[in-house]
């Protein structure tokens, strides 16, 4: 059965987009894409690679965090904020919240022993504070500026979906098949299996877009000031390709059908600023592998189709994908 959240009219109305990830969420998914094993071709050698990084200490964090199941909420603070802001947020927790959440989880799984001591101990709750950091150190501080640039503009296109048709055009594309929208339900199947039924109550939902949540999605029906779920990011490229280039550093490659029309480079050039909103001439060159006379020559080009937008700061201008662009770039299956 699927775990099923119920939407009135004001819910609809209410229901967000955020403009970015939650960086504690996507840390959280980070951690458990690191220990599950979905994925293998594209994902085997980033998590031995990672695997192999982390230092010993980090054994605290995937303890809290497990490949599936239940982790505690104020791991990850429905807050905005800054990754290192939140980090800090999630270390200064409340004793009582600590024990009451962990109490919590040890009713849905066993929990090493140390756990029980963490509220109240200062010595485990510094231990688990130098490990949390490093984690992020490994597992995301590396990819964040790729992971934001991502998540903005696929933000900007699911923005332009709900101008379009409303929040019911937005509600079926998030995740599917994992996502079902049948008004006024929306059906999330868990890859825990976890399956209940989520009220709204008028708060509506936040939907946070995530670069490593490529399967099951996150749901949090406590959050402050409205439930949350994570959605992943790649409606124009497969999540976990997408995954998989934001780990390695690729070059997204156009479709044969947008390079039969735009022509390879040009099609490159304008999947690299879709995937880098706010990108400089220089930026886009480097990202693509050409000169920046020629990249330059290739956003005039496409400027003038209306496919690119660039604003000029000073002597730096900075280029986005129109909301034509994306469209065309959905189509194509790019």
């Amino acid at each position: 059965m699927p775990y099923r959240i119920h939407f009135s009219i004001e819910d609809l109305a209410r229901t967000r987009i955020a403009a970015r990830p939650n960086p504690m969420l996507e840390l959280s998914t980070a951690v458990r894409q690191l220990q599950c094993t979905d994925h293998a071709v594209r994902l085997r050698a980033w998590r031995r690679e990672a695997a192999n990084a982390l230092h010993p200490r980090a054994r605290m964090v995937l303890d809290m965090i497990p490949a599936q199941g239940w982790v505690p909420s104020f791991l990850a603070p429905a807050a905005t904020g800054t990754p290192e802001e939140l980090l800090k947020q999630v270390l200064e927790t409340p004793r009582a919240r600590i024990q009451a959440e962990l109490e919590g989880l040890a009713a849905h799984r066993p929990l090493p022993k140390w756990l029980q001591y963490l509220p109240d101990d200062p010595e485990i709750r510094r231990r688990f504070s130098a490990a949390l950091y490093h984690t992020y150190d490994s597992l995301l501080r590396p990819y964040w500026p790729r992971i934001t640039a991502l998540t903005a503009a696929d933000s900007a296109l699911r923005a332009q979906q709900l101008l379009s048709g409303g929040m019911e055009n937005v509600l079926p594309r998030l995740n599917p098949p994992r996502v079902q929208w049948k008004a006024p339900v929306l059906e999330v199947t868990m890859a825990s299996g976890l399956d209940g039924d989520l009220y709204l109550q008028g708060r509506g939902l936040l939907l946070v877009p995530s670069v490593f949540g490529v399967d099951g999605p996150v749901i949090d029906p406590d959050a402050e000031p409205q439930p949350l779920v994570t959605y992943p990011v790649g409606t124009n490229r497969s999540p976990v390709r997408l995954l998989h280039d934001v780990l390695f550093g690729c070059t997204p490659t156009a479709s044969r059908s947008l390079a039969a029309v735009l022509g390879l480079t040009r099609a490159t050039v304008l999947m690299a600023v879709a995937n880098r909103p706010g990108c400089s001439t220089t930026e886009l060159a480097a990202s693509v592998g050409i000169a920046a006379a020629s990249a330059s020559e290739h956003a005039a080009a496409l400027r003038g189709a209306g496919l690119l937008h660039t604003a000029r700061l000073g002597r730096m201008v900075a280029h986005n994908a129109t909301a034509a662009a994306h469209a065309l770039l959905e189509a194509s299956g790019t």
